[in-house]
């Protein structure tokens, strides 16, 4: 068996703030009993990775990595007998040098060059799907998948709102839901990402630069509105998705891209009858037969070409890749997914 290094190399922070605290740190490795040690060979850059190195979500300890999700090979495996014996362990097919990727559970501290993980967040990737797609899919992937099955369970004849809907995850939530038979009207910011969403199963895309979100919903609803919003944007949309959402219809807070949503009566959903709701892939994902369930189908839809997954850009393993990366995902400029290639 290949040997474990003692330290790894992670991109990190020793305190929170802006983008100026992500730094190239050199880590101890710890490896549990539990856990299946990965060589890495892509990070993939999520908004969870900025809330952590803001202060948005709380940080128990410093210095620490940060990071979601990654993808490589595999080092080494559990050595604890209960999991080796464990049937949800073994119907995986865990074996040394296998291709993986790593996450879309309560993992995080994990963009590093080598890393120790819970076996439970290690998915095989199918021979069809690359380590650079596998790790490309999986957490946003996931979100979408899981999003479309148990926040709202998106029906054939169902009219659904994206917002952002050429970002990453808005183009996997245009196709997963246009695969479903359903119509996808999305928002974005210039005729180019336009073009991009109607490619990515997009049937009708709002400039909301330029156009009235909300009449233009209302428009293309005959004034019924849509029966669910996908909002990944929240503080700058959330008040107008009241608006064009139809009677019974749902409402479902993906994300903070322009800041948290202010605290707002309960008392605001009773003039349509609305659900709103503001899930967590990981509370989906929570239990070892959720994951592979999930990763699973998800796999199987990238390796049957029902989800396309586009790479928007890699970046150096460096703290000015990591810092370049953050930059360009909070400045609304990019398309599809952004990767740190690990050398």
């Amino acid at each position: 068996m290949p040997s474990i290094p003692p330290v790894k190399s992670a991109i990190g922070i020793n305190k929170t703030g802006d983008f100026d605290v992500l730094e190239l740190l050199e880590l101890p490795l710890k490896v549990g009993a539990g856990d299946i040690v990965v060589k890495t060979e892509y990070l993939g850059v999520n908004f969870i990775d900025t809330y952590y190195r803001k202060g948005l979500y709380p940080v128990e300890e410093f210095p620490t990595a940060i990071g979601a999700e990654c993808s490589g090979t595999i080092l080494a495996l559990p050595t604890d007998e209960s999991v080796l014996e464990d049937p949800e362990y073994k119907k995986r097919g865990y074996t040394v040098g296998a291709r993986v990727s790593v996450g879309g559970a309560t993992v995080v501290g994990i963009h590093s060059n080598y890393t120790s993980v819970p076996w439970k967040v290690v998915h095989i990737l199918p021979s069809g799907v690359s380590t650079r797609t596998g790790v490309a899919a999986l957490s946003q992937g996931l979100t979408a998948l899981t999003f479309i099955e148990e926040a709202y369970n998106v029906q054939k004849g169902d009219t659904i709102l994206v917002h952002t809907v050429a970002g990453g995850i808005g183009l996997l939530f245009a196709q997963l839901i246009k695969a479903r038979g359903a119509t996808v009207i999305g928002t974005t910011s210039t005729k180019e990402k336009a073009e991009l969403a109607k490619a990515n199963g997009a049937d009708h895309v709002i400039l909301y630069k330029e156009e009235d979100t909300v009449q233009r919903v209302l428009e293309l609803t005959n004034g019924e509105g849509v029966d669910a919003v996908f909002d990944g944007v929240g503080k700058d949309t959330f008040d107008n998705n009241f608006k064009l959402l139809k009677r019974k219809g749902t409402l479902v807070s993906v994300g903070n891209a322009s800041g948290a949503v202010p605290p707002f009566a309960p008392i605001r959903l009773v003039e349509k009858n609305l659900k709103l709701l503001r899930p967590t892939v990981a509370n989906y994902t929570l239990t070892a037969e959720e994951l592979y369930h999930y990763t699973t189908e998800l796999y199987s839809l990238v390796a049957d070409g029902t989800l396309n997954i586009k790479v928007h850009k890699e970046y150096p393993f460096t703290a000015e890749g990591a810092i370049q990366a953050q930059k360009d995902l909070t400045g609304g400029h990019t398309t599809g997914k952004l990767l740190i290639k690990v050398e």
